[in-house]
């Protein structure tokens, strides 16, 4: 009879034991002992422009439903009727048995809304920077990306071949200089790779100088659009159409968790660089495709983006009259005439401490911390939506002002000033 191997060594008896950085990972149980821990927290109904949390009723003030079509009735629709027609999952990848005709309409829909020759969709938006940005960049490539990218992006470069250079945040001169090098070490090939819109602070990339940068030194321009579309451009199409250079920008990416009220990813461009993507990008090949619902939902949503620009104007006046009373108020926040509007707090105990006063006055914000900023830049994210109502607008501007009195956010001498409302012309 064949005897057991030994079993490994006690964790005491190693060297390191792997788990050991686990065991001494103690801030988020810091955290919660103080009472102000803000992640994770379950959502028991969601409406849209309010949830519920722990039995209260929370103003929604830190959601990507930019356009608010998590509950448009269209958008509905055809989620139930995509899962009776089809069930809850395709169980499978795109690659085998888990294309549907309703994947196949979705990237003929897209290319066509985009202006491209060619999309294809991943199951999530991670997943379409991980396939496409991977297989894209060879060993002899350069993959140039802002250092304010998204993580999926930054991770989507790490599992390239590609070299990686990391250029300041929308600094046209250093980018320039990265560029000059890679043309000197003789990389084959060059890929710039931007966000349109930052999803921290909000602000845009400087395409139309990215742009002419990339043209000069032989490169192509990837553009995450995840934040932009449906949201920015006369029909939706994001940064590069807001900014006059979508006919200089090689391939877009894009999300529909956000405007498209849904769950997956799309890349979209011409049609032999997308072949190829399709049958190399292992993010796509290996994962099961987006589900039914999700895929019906966000061909729906596309319709109603299509055919209902007024969203996009209201959206961005939320936005707008969230971000002029703020700033009455003395907060600190950004410029940047998209949905998203920080709030700027400072240090890591301040923010939470702040964050908590929020959600007591009745509003749901995401509070953002390292990596996701530089140290000391920790803030409030808020991002509006369409539907908010201007009640709404003025709960989360009450909220602010009385956290901000209480945490010392805010001077004193604004708080009269700031009263919701009275910045609004």
């Amino acid at each position: 009879m064949s005897q057991r191997p030994e079993s490994n060594p006690r964790p005491s008896e190693r060297s390191h034991d792997l788990f050991q950085k686990c065991r001494g990972f103690t801030r988020a149980r810091e955290i919660e002992a103080q009472g102000v821990y803000p992640y994770f927290l379950p959502i028991s109904a969601n409406h849209g422009t309010e949830v519920e949390v722990h039995g209260r009723r929370l103003v929604m003030a830190g959601s990507n439903n930019y356009l608010g079509l998590t509950h448009h009735p269209a958008v509905l629709a055809a989620a139930h009727a995509a899962l009776d027609r089809y069930g809850s999952s395709c169980s499978g990848s795109r690659f085998l048995n888990g294309t549907l005709e309703l994947h196949v309409e979705l990237e003929r829909r897209l290319a066509r809304f985009l202006d491209r020759e060619a999309a294809l969709c991943f199951s999530t938006g991670f997943q379409t920077n991980l396939g496409v940005i991977s297989c894209l960049g060879g060993r002899d490539d350069v993959i140039l990306t802002d250092r304010d990218n998204h993580a999926s992006i930054l991770d989507g470069c790490r599992l390239s071949f590609a070299a990686i250079k990391k250029f300041k945040h929308n600094d046209l001169a250093d980018l320039d200089k990265h560029l000059q090098a890679a043309t000197k070490e003789g990389h084959r090939g060059k890929l710039v790779v931007v966000d349109g819109v930052y999803s921290m602070m909000g602000d845009l990339a400087d395409l139309p100088g990215i742009c002419a940068l990339a043209r000069r030194h032989g490169a192509r321009v990837l553009v995450d659009e995840a934040h932009a579309v449906g949201v920015l451009g006369e029909n939706g199409r994001g940064t590069a159409e807001r900014l006059g250079v979508e006919a200089h920008v090689d391939l877009v990416v894009g999300t529909f968790s956000k405007s498209f009220a849904s769950l997956g990813g799309f890349v979209a461009g011409d049609e032999d660089v997308v072949h190829f993507i399709k049958h190399h990008a292992r993010a796509l090949m290996f994962s099961a495709a987006i589900h039914p619902a999700a895929t019906a939902a966000a061909l729906a949503a596309l319709d109603v983006i299509e055919n209902e620009p007024e969203l996009r104007v209201r959206v961005q006046d939320n936005a707008d009259y969230v971000r002029r009373n703020l700033r009455v108020m003395g907060f600190e926040t950004v410029d940047a005439q998209t949905p998203i509007v920080p709030v700027i707090i400072g240090d890591q105990d301040g923010m939470l401490r702040f964050w908590k006063a929020l959600v007591e006055e009745g509003v749901f914000t995401n509070p953002v911390t390292g990596p996701a900023v530089p140290p000391g830049m920790d803030l409030i994210r808020t991002s509006y939506i369409a539907t908010h109502t201007r009640a709404h607008l003025d709960t989360v501007l009450r909220a602010f002002r009385t956290a901000g009195l209480r945490e010392g956010v805010t001077p004193s001498a604004n708080g009269d000033g700031g009263r919701a409302g009275e910045a609004s012309a």
